[in-house]
């Protein structure tokens, strides 16, 4: 457009990618970090009343502020937030895949496994924010932008509100009626079922091709959204599993005691449809790998975002039965989480212990220093899933999660010194 700008800021300015009604998002370039960064400037509003000003810039503000507290890898980042005279805008991330909505009509659905997917981190990230205080309040296709394949990146926080800090509320109708909850469309205080609603909604949308709900203007849409139930999906998409489909109505039924009532709830569901679905990948996505660290015991404690970190700096393996993953007396740089399968330990041809999903090996090597040498032979009694963890990877890890890891090896230290106590006892005798 011939009024785009060159410049704003220190931000070199190459294209438009989008405008709304408030506020237009430019491609631009940082030169200093040699990155490109997605530009969000509020647009300036003729014959505004002071009052309506001052909410409008505390609303297009509230979103640097919100997600600056928020490090998730499937939620966009925020680097900068700049008032100058009356220029607003927003330095963020820039994720050059688009958003959901092209993928939300009949002629170009995405395979039914990879929405899921997607939906499955994104309830993910939002329990994040959650946990952090953050409801969005305007979840919707448009507002979920991908990266790669399966990969995607949650924006738009500009609607959101710090649900345990009163003064943050934003009073007034916020976010778009077709994705709302009927809650929110009655303007009661925002919860995290309202935004699971609005994902509901997106995952129909993402699997049916449309709306659940089709009007003519927004007031014919609350009405229905109201008063009337969706199209159901299987009369739309016969081919999507009975199982997605409880999701979906769980996930928009009108009544909150019927709505599932936190953002786990949803994602352990999800995570339980993926054996049931056709694999469109040889490789194990990073849901599944996030979904199977968190029912091990060995993760418990974690964070989301702290698991989200092991992932991105572990290296997954997948070894066949009877091969041998540790040799006693080898030198030791990295220990081991093991996420499905048995494994054995042994010492000069003795089978000492067996472990199982949920367990670590290697260790003490790791903890006893550079020149620790292993002090048994592990053995593949499976095929086995392990996490490899190398000690300059966990040296880089935050000092929360290398606490987590630190509290988890004095755990097992103990456990297996009362083991080793009770099988001494048991020799005695």
């Amino acid at each position: 457009m011939s009024n785009r700008p060159t410049k704003i800021g220190k931000y070199d300015i190459h294209s438009e990618l989008g405008r709304g009604a408030t506020a237009v998002v430019y491609l631009g370039e940082d030169q200093f970090n040699e990155r490109k960064v997605a530009i969000k400037v509020a647009l300036q509003i003729d014959n505004m009343a002071p009052d309506e000003a001052r909410r409008f810039e505390k609303l297009f503000l509230n979103e640097a502020a919100m997600v600056g507290k928020l490090s998730h890898p499937n939620i966009v980042g925020v680097y900068d937030a700049v008032v100058e005279g009356d220029m607003h805008y927003i330095v963020m991330e820039y994720v050059g895949g688009g958003n959901l909505k092209k993928f939300c009509t009949e002629t170009n659905l995405l395979p039914v496994r990879q929405a899921v997917l997607i939906i499955f981190k994104a309830c993910r990230a939002l329990e994040y924010a959650f946990q952090n205080g953050v409801i969005h309040r305007d979840i919707k296709s448009a507002n979920i932008l991908l990266s790669d394949r399966d990969e995607i990146k949650i924006s738009d926080f500009g609607t959101a509100q710090i649900s345990q800090a009163t003064h943050t509320q934003i009073d007034g109708f916020v976010g778009s009626p077709a994705y709302m909850a009927p809650e929110q469309i009655n303007e009661e205080p925002p919860t995290v079922q309202s935004d699971i609603y609005s994902l509901g909604v997106t995952m129909y949308e993402l699997l049916a091709g449309r709306l659940p709900f089709q009007a003519a203007n927004s007031v014919a849409m609350i009405n229905k959204i109201l008063n009337e139930e969706p199209v159901p999906l299987k009369n739309i998409r016969p081919d999507v599993p009975d199982k997605l489909v409880a999701i979906v109505e769980k996930a928009m039924a009108k009544d909150t005691k019927v709505r599932y009532p936190a953002w786990n709830a949803m994602a352990r569901d999800l995570a339980d449809t993926f054996p049931q679905l056709e694999k469109f990948s040889f490789e194990i996505s990073s849901a599944e790998k996030f979904n199977a660290l968190r029912k091990l015991d060995f993760f418990k404690e974690f964070r989301d975002s702290e698991l989200w970190e092991v992932l991105r700096s572990a290296i997954w393996e997948n070894h066949s039965r009877e091969q041998s993953l540790l040799l006693e007396g080898d030198v030791g740089h990295a220990f081991f989480v093991i996420v499905s399968g048995q494994v054995k330990v042994v010492k000069d041809d003795k089978l000492l212990n067996v472990l199982k999903d949920g367990d670590c090996f290697g260790e003490m090597a790791y903890l006893s220093g550079d020149k620790a040498k292993r002090t048994a032979s592990i053995i593949a009694v499976s095929e086995v899933q392990l996490l490899k963890i190398q000690d300059v990877q966990l040296e880089q890890l935050s000092d929360a999660c290398q606490l987590r890891f630190n509290r988890q090896f004095l755990k097992t230290l103990i456990e297996r010194l009362a083991w080793t106590s009770n099988v001494l006892a048991q020799v005695k005798k």
